[in-house]
Parts: C-alpha cells; structure tokens; sequence
C-alpha cells in the first residue's frame, strides 16, 4: 500500500541529502586579502613617529622603553626632543611664529587607560607635552588654554623663556614683506610631531605637540591638542595620529576615525587610507594644490599604517628586532 506521509519524508531527506552534497561541493568563500603596509610587522615594543627627522624622537622613547619604561614615558620622551630643538621650525623652542610674532604651542597625551591631558595657546614654556601630562595626571580636566594653562605650568615647576630664536624670527621678518599665508605642510615645511608607542607590556600610548602652522593667525588652535583630531588611542586596538593641515583634521576627527575603522577590523594601512580619502572626498575640489595630511597608525600587534593627501609625507620607525628606521609614505597624490 502506498505511504503518502512515508514518501514525503524520504523524498524531503532526499533533497536535503542532495542539496547538503551540492553545497558540499562547491568551493568556499576566500576572506578578502586585507591591505598591509609593506614594512609592517608585528611585534612590540615599538615606536612611530611623524617626519624623518624624529628619528632623534624615536631613538629617545625607545630607550626609555628600554630602560623599562613605559609606554607613556616613551611617548613624553620623544616628544621633548623636537620640543627642545631650536632648528625644528614647527615644534617648541623654535618654532614659526604666528604673524604677531608669537611662538604658541599646542600639546595632547594619552595613556593605555583612555586618561588624556592637553594644552593649547601656551606661551614661554618649552616643553609642553609634560605640562600636557601633569593636566592629565593633577587635575580632574583634559585641556588647559592659553594664561590658565601658563598658570598651571608655573605652579607646577616650569620656567619660562624666550622660544623665539633669532633664525626664527629673521625667517617672520622677510615673511612679512608679503604677508601671504599658505597653510602647507609637505617634506619642506612640515609641521607636528605625532608619536605612539607600545611597550613590553603589550600597552599603547601616544602624544602631539607643534607651534602650529607658520604665521598663523593669532589665537589659531590646530588640531594637535586634540584628542581623536591630532591623536587618539585605545589600548584595546591601537592608535593614531595625525600631521599637516589641522583644520581638516578637526573636520573629520582623523585619528579617531582610524581607531574606529581598525575596530571593525581594518589593518592600520587600510585605515590610514580610508580617513584620508574621506578628507579628499569631501574637500578635495576646494583645497589648495600641495595640501597635506598625513596619518600613522599601529594595532595592538604592532603592525602599523601610513599614508597622505599628496606625495612628501615620511615617517621614524623603531621595532622590535630592527633598525630605528625612516621611510616614506604612500600618498593619494604623486
């Protein structure tokens, strides 16, 4: 006798069986090939910085590592040596003027612990990234500007000197017979140091500091004090900091957009590219030719990323087993 409800069953098994071996057979979905930096590794401690000549910044932090330092340590350490190089035109003691004729500096830190202390529109202190740190570490605030931050730093143990140096301010002089301003930053002329760094311990931290762009107006803030704009870091997926044209930074929030895209699981190379095509996207028709932002980033493997609007951005690097390094960076533009 014929089983109507036996019939259906093994006719439905049947199809399952057939459409389970064709399925079976067909070849799986390969993931998508992330895109790397091609001198990226991983492995920690390591030490990025913006601009070749911080290699002197990178070899400072990575010692400080060395002698067990920490992270944020690191970070502090390399950030003083531009700060107190009177031949760095874009960063402390040195530094371009605005077109007032006065050095004013910016600063920004951050620990593995999402704790970040920043200064802005500082005057007559050369060292600004460790008053930055003291906002980060005495008060219950992240950012201090201009006499209050002036303040805060001569109540802690600060001295204040004359950060104009006689290049510096021939260089303003000849400036103001044109009195033209082009906020430009390229292999020439560039401007900020950016530095992360992660330590023994598997822990990140970064820092900023800059006078901001040459003959700026007085009172400009760029982005490098701050935080998710000149610099960002999460100590559970990595880092980023930014160099260049400020404003457009604090348009798009660059180095927290970076962080971000790595969390979805972007490679630092992929998210360096992506925050900086989102800047060419949304401004590219009305920026002025040779406009430049340039990003670094690390993950928590140590693998790092770096790119640019235009051609001329080039970074310091010091790795784990490897030479403290300076390299360039691919760029949206040749």
């Amino acid at each position: 006798m014929f089983n109507r409800r036996k019939f259906i069953t093994n006719a439905t098994l049947g199809t399952v069986a057939v459409g389970t071996g064709l399925i079976a057979c067909q070849p799986s979905e390969k993931a998508p090939v992330q895109k790397k930096n091609p001198n990226s590794k991983e492995g920690f401690p390591i030490v990025i910085a913006t601009w070749k000549p911080n290699t002197k910044a990178t070899e400072a932090a990575w010692q400080t590592l060395e002698n067990g330092g920490t992270a944020l340590d690191a970070v502090e350490a390399g950030a003083k040596v531009p700060e107190a190089d009177p031949n760095d035109t874009s960063v402390g003691y040195g530094g371009a003027p605005d077109r007032d004729g006065f050095v004013t500096l910016d600063a920004c830190i951050m620990d593995k612990d999402g704790n970040a202390g920043s200064v802005t529109f500082l005057q007559g202190i050369k060292h600004p990234i460790s008053v930055a740190r003291l906002v980060m570490e005495k008060t219950p605030h992240v950012m201090l500007s201009g006499d209050g931050a002036l303040q805060f730093a001569l109540e802690n143990g600060f001295q204040t000197e004359d950060l104009l140096t006689e290049n510096a301010k021939k260089a303003w002089e000849k400036w103001l017979e044109t009195n033209k301003y082009e906020p430009k930053a390229n292999i020439n002329q560039h401007d900020t140091i950016g530095i992360l760094a992660i330590d023994k311990n598997g822990d990140i931290a970064g820092a900023c500091t800059t006078s901001g762009m040459a003959y700026k107006l007085h009172g400009r803030i760029g982005d490098s004090p701050i935080i998710g704009a000149g610099m960002y870091v999460d100590n559970e997926v990595g880092g980023a900091c930014a160099t260049g044209v400020g404003e457009l930074v604090m348009k798009t929030l660059g180095s927290f957009l970076i962080v971000e895209l790595m969390r979805q699981g972007m490679t630092p190379q992929e998210a360096c590219e992506e925050a900086t095509a989102r800047i060419a996207k949304r401004y590219g028709d009305t920026l002025p030719e040779g406009t430049q932002v340039g990003y670094l980033a690390i993950n928590k493997k140590g693998e790092h990323g770096a790119f640019s609007l235009v051609k001329g951005f080039n970074y310091a690097l010091y790795q784990m087993g490897g030479e403290n390094l300076s390299l360039d960076a691919d760029a949206l533009k040749s």
